[in-house]
């Protein structure tokens, strides 16, 4: 069976002339390969340096099939979305007739014209898969049409998390992130883990202050001498344009703050090794964040927000902590609390981690991927 993936993620020419891809997105496409004997991913070709996280795919079965990179906040950049409406859907349709089934991506401002197209004017079978936060209460325009959409659909949706009076096609899915390696090694890690000195934090995103970047600053900040003798460092992972006011937030303090900026995956899971909390702050709209986790995979007790689906996996005083309201001083409580805590509970937080992080496995994935399929089909046939 052929697919077509259509999506917005980055993609990237290197010197070399050699595409890559979000790290993410490229590895779940790659384990796909072990379901579709062919893909075809219609996506964006950004300008510029790819990040430490891009990867190249594994295989020449599957096809890079470049969009303009269209998109962003601003006026100009909804206009560019429009603009290349017609280049863009003419590529699209060229590609679903080489697949025998597609999967649209969703929220991404092409999503506007791309999802009525779908819907209305082909048959070729197919699924949504929605990553953004199903339940939002006031999402922009774009991105509550887009929503709206799938939510009056008859094809499958995936989304993140479980919602009250949720429809049939409507389907409850992990994102995948840990491969059968990943999840050998996390259990390594978990059983050497030592939480009886200094503990180390980190967090993994991009540096802005939506994600709680700034809120994690402050809140260490505003520990008494006694706290910050339970502190080894604050390891924060990523990039974006604040990074410099970030810095200088925390210049005076006698806290460890650790700026590595982007890293790639293996590295990322080197600060998961050294840290034994993960926090995120974020009041961003998220699905269910997979760096959640990736982290309690490597023995890392999450302290995060009560956000859309992030809940439905993460149970306060369970196998961690949920910030609520997203607030410094919330925040800099719950840090105290598990500076605190005992050796007995903590390791009661990650005995939860197994089950937990083989949800977000790719074998798992692509195991519920085969059982959509056949009901995609059983539809097409009823």
């Amino acid at each position: 069976m052929k697919l077509a993936i259509i999506s917005h993620t980055e993609h990237y020419k290197t010197t070399d002339g050699t595409i890559v891809g979000w790290g993410p997105t490229v590895m779940e496409i790659n384990h796909l390969l072990e379901v579709f004997e062919e893909i075809y991913h219609v996506a964006m070709l950004h300008q510029g340096e790819a990040p430490p996280s891009a990867l190249l795919y594994q295989s020449k079965r599957i096809h890079f099939v470049p969009i303009p990179a269209v998109g962003g906040p601003k006026f100009r950049d909804k206009f560019r979305i429009l603009w290349y409406a017609p280049k863009i859907m003419s590529i699209i349709s060229a590609v679903l007739k080489k697949v025998d089934i597609f999967q649209f991506r969703a929220p991404t401002g092409i999503g506007v014209y791309v999802i009525p197209y779908l819907t209305f004017f082909t048959k070729k079978k197919g699924w949504y898969k929605y990553a953004g936060n199903w339940n939002q209460k006031q999402p922009p325009l774009g991105y509550a049409l887009q929503r709206w959409l799938l939510k009056h659909q008859t094809r499958k949706v995936t989304i993140n998390g479980f919602w009250e009076h949720q429809p049939v096609n409507h389907l409850s899915f992990e994102n995948p992130c840990l491969s059968e390696a990943d999840i050998r090694l996390g259990e390594q890690v978990r059983r050497q883990k030592d939480f009886s000195g200094k503990l180390s934090f980190c967090f993994v995103g991009r540096l802005e202050r939506e994600k709680g970047v700034e809120r994690i600053i402050r809140a260490f900040l505003g520990l008494n001498n006694k706290d910050l003798d339970r502190v080894e460092a604050v390891h924060l992972v990523g990039a974006g344009e604040d990074l410099d006011y970030f810095k200088s937030l925390v210049q005076s303090s006698e806290i460890d703050f650790k700026f590595h900026g982007a890293l790639a995956r293996g590295e990322v899971f080197e600060v998961y090794e050294q840290s034994h909390v993960f926090l995120l702050p974020t009041a961003a709209s998220e699905g269910f964040p997979k760096v959640i986790a990736e982290a309690l995979n490597f023995g890392c007790i999450p302290i995060v927000s009560r956000l859309s689906a992030i809940g439905h996996y993460i149970g306060d005083e369970k196998n961690g902590y949920l910030i609520d309201p997203v607030t410094d001083d919330v925040l800099g409580n719950l840090i105290k609390k598990l500076l605190y805590l005992s050796e007995v509970k903590r390791r009661a937080f990650l005995d939860q981690a197994p089950k937990l992080v083989k949800q977000f496995t790719f074998t798992n994935y692509n195991q519920r991927i085969v059982n959509l399929l056949n009901s995609v089909t059983t539809d097409a046939t009823t």
